[in-house]
């Protein structure tokens, strides 16, 4: 008895084998997407710091009063 339920969960299900792989691909995908997304969001991030230094430092000076 012990066999034929090792040989029945042994078996693979060809529609699960096919899903698994499906979820899995799916998963590397979006692991991908992550990371690029997350250095497209850095380089934004670098590129607000680097425009708001350069209109900190962009102070336009009053006229004197004459």
């Amino acid at each position: 008895m012990a066999k034929a339920l090792l040989g029945y969960v042994g078996a693979a299900d060809p529609r699960l084998a096919t899903e698994v792989q499906r979820l899995r691909r799916r998963v590397t995908d979006l692991e991908a997407q992550v990371l690029r997304l997350q250095a497209e969001n850095d380089h934004l991030a670098e590129a607000a710091v680097e425009h708001s230094r350069l209109l900190d430092d962009t102070t336009v000076p009053e006229p004197a009063l004459t």
